[in-house]
């Protein structure tokens, strides 16, 4: 029973440890579920992860969305496609809405453009459910922060502009695709958030 759920949100908004505490339960339910994530989801790609993440790099944005689409690549390839047609449940934390928000919205890349080259890099394997974990931008940060001690990658580094555009593309995305990306409010307590995440895959799962 394939089906293929990604967690999407702003820095700090939690999808990180909900999307374990959710694939933690799917298998103590007997079910067939797989963590996996973006970027450094497959062996190949973990440098790729160390490169985009150095708070200290100077990547060109051109460079930057280029290193996503390859990891991108890689995971759909090498993990996320064989895994489904094994009939397991993949859950991934970040997958291409990620790369829309980030790069198109914040980074400023031409929309309909990284539409067709993030699709490409997907290699046709869409999520049947996505999971939008929305905090404003303040929290997230003032999480993330917290968590780990100060800011500890190039994107937490990024001026309040940058994440307020990010957000902005989640909630445009959100509204072109709705049936798909389901808004839970990251705001709650966790246990809460827990909890809607699983009632809407319970009632979409086969």
């Amino acid at each position: 029973m394939s089906f293929f759920i990604t967690f999407e949100g702003i820095e700090g908004c939690g999808k990180s440890t909900q999307a374990r505490v959710l694939v933690e339960r799917l298998n103590g339910e007997g079910r067939q579920a797989l963590l996996t994530h973006e970027p450094g989801g497959s062996e190949l790609t973990v440098e790729i992860r160390r490169l985009l993440a150095d708070p200290d790099g100077e990547l060109d944005r051109q460079a930057e969305l280029f290193l996503f689409l390859a990891d991108r690549a890689q995971h759909v390839a090498t993990i996320i496609r064989p895994a489904l047609e094994a009939g397991t449940i993949v859950v991934s934390d970040r997958y291409s809405d990620s790369t829309m928000a980030y790069q198109g919205y914040g980074r400023g890349h031409d929309l309909r453009w990284l539409a067709e080259i993030n699709q490409k890099a997907c290699q046709a394997t869409m999520p049947d459910l996505t999971l939008w974990l929305d905090c404003s931008v303040e929290t997230g940060l003032d999480r993330a922060i917290k968590q780990r001690g100060g800011p500890s990658d190039r994107f937490e580094r990024e001026p309040l502009e940058f994440h307020r555009s990010v957000r902005g593309g989640f909630v445009e995305l959100h509204r072109q695709s709705s049936e798909r990306m389901v808004r839970i409010d990251a705001e709650a307590p966790p246990e809460e958030v827990g909890n809607e995440i699983y009632r809407h895959v319970a009632g979409r799962l086969p």
